[in-house]
């Protein structure tokens, strides 16, 4: 019987334990190399999955990541930082993790063949046709993935598989599927690392461009992140000063009107009069800053033509 990629044992790693520990450590390196240019090939299907994650968001919808195991940690480490570094609302958010809680101290295997506890947290989960679901498995036949996803789509909910194996249930189901192919792992069967690290990457891809689409990125700048703590206060700040060319002070009271929120800040720091006019501004163009910033200009040049 033919085996699965993920699966196989890679010849690189041949004697690996016989090797001295340099030459060891650059082979596992080499594999991690390996995993991130796996990632290249299915940028055309992390495009349009993160469009259908922006839809979503739009339509009011919710984030729903689903794993289990090491592919489970890395959607939960994506689905996490969302809040924070983009301003997407926690409720927003939800993770299906094979396990649940019990998961993130042990990750036993029995729960990520169970479908009758996958078929139980979509419905605790309570998905709407406005919804998208992200669902990972490494083999792309993880059986608990493989039944979340087919309810979800049964429910309407836009379905983005991503798996490191082709042609598998999880990848021929969804609406759309993220192939990562990754070569056998250095030890073998072990996906946390290749397979693992390729996930991480697709995530980390697809939720920024979601939030490029969202207006929550400006010139680099995280511009609708949520400032709870000195770091990020001191970033947006920052953020504020480097995007409207003001001064400091200017930029902290901009941000104190603003009640910290960046994207008002940044065009009140330039000219808007005040904070309801900055949210009328973005609220008009998709809370998008650039053309926000172009209105704003454009507007003042017209009252200076009236003057």
């Amino acid at each position: 019987m033919h085996r699965k990629t993920t699966e196989q044992r890679n010849e690189i790693a041949s004697n690996i334990d016989a090797m001295d520990v340099d030459a060891a450590a650059a082979i596992l390196f080499s594999g991690q190399v390996a995993a991130a240019k796996a990632v290249e090939n299915a940028l055309p299907q992390l495009v349009q999955a993160s469009a259908f994650l922006a839809q979503s968001v739009r339509q009011g919808g919710n984030l729903i990541y689903c794993a289990a195991g090491s592919s489970g940690l890395m959607a939960l480490a994506d689905g996490l930082e969302l809040p924070g570094t983009y301003g997407i609302p926690h409720d927003r958010i939800k993770i299906l993790l094979a396990g649940g809680d019990a998961a993130l101290k042990e990750l036993r295997g029995g729960p990520e063949d169970d479908e009758d506890l996958a078929a139980d947290d979509v419905k605790e989960a309570n998905l709407s046709s406005n919804d998208a679901i992200i669902v990972l498995s490494a083999s792309g036949t993880t059986p608990y993935a493989v039944k979340a996803l087919s309810i979800a789509k049964s429910i309407g909910a836009k379905s983005i598989a991503i798996a490191n194996n082709s042609n598998t249930p999880l990848l021929n189901q969804a609406d759309v599927g993220v192939y990562l192919p990754t070569p056998p792992e250095v030890i073998a069967g072990s996906t946390r690392m290749g397979a693992g690290s390729a996930q991480k990457i697709a995530l980390n891809i697809m939720s920024t461009l979601m939030a490029i689409e969202l207006g929550h990125v400006h010139d680099g700048h995280m511009v609708n992140l949520i400032a709870d703590n000195e770091k990020l206060i001191q970033r947006a700040r920052a953020m504020v000063i480097d995007i409207s060319g003001c001064d400091q002070a200017c930029a902290e009271a901009a941000l104190n009107e603003s009640s910290g929120a960046v994207k008002p800040a940044v065009l009140l720091a330039s000219g808007a009069k005040d904070k309801e006019t900055a949210q009328n501004i973005l609220e008009s163009n998709g809370q998008k800053l650039r053309p926000s910033l172009s209105m704003l200009k454009e507007s003042e040049g017209s009252e200076l033509k009236k003057a």
